[in-house]
């Protein structure tokens, strides 16, 4: 069985909502899932999983969140061969080419670890819809289909 780990980080709880949805689908698909907060996560427990998902928000002018700052820092030092990730996040336009980038800063953490990126990312505007729950359902899936390669 697949174990899977994703990470949030939020403020408004649609981080939480977007981690809710992908946890939900993985379990679906038969992962075994641990679903934690970022500050409450020691990047380290990535070791243990086979599929690796953060959730975070962007604060302000592209800010990554700041309790999960040592989560950030210590990621691209983490061995994560052999492991599978994605990163998706919810945002808001408003902020325009600020918009999400903190999806993108953990992306760029998790290339440094030599795990394989198992979906392309996916940006979410505010709250989770029906087409935004499309997207994270195909994204937990593509996650799955590239772990069980």
């Amino acid at each position: 069985m697949l174990r899977a780990h994703v990470v949030f980080a939020t403020i408004t709880g649609n981080n939480e909502d977007v981690a809710d949805i992908v946890t939900e689908k993985l379990e679906d698909l038969g992962c075994q899932v641990t679903e934690t907060e970022i500050s409450q996560t020691d990047a380290a427990a990535f070791q243990q999983a086979d599929i690796c998902v953060v959730c975070p928000y962007t604060y302000d002018e592209g800010s990554l969140p700041e309790e999960g700052l040592d989560f950030y820092e210590d990621l691209p030092g983490l061995d994560l061969s052999g492991k599978v990730f994605g990163v998706a996040g919810s945002g808001d336009t408003f902020y325009g080419e600020n918009y999400n980038t903190s999806v993108d800063k953990f992306a760029a953490a998790f290339a440094q670890t030599g795990a394989k990126a198992g979906a392309t990312n996916v940006k979410i505007n505010l709250e989770p819809d029906q087409d935004a729950i499309t997207q994270l359902d195909a994204f937990a899936t593509q996650l799955v289909q590239v772990a069980t390669r």
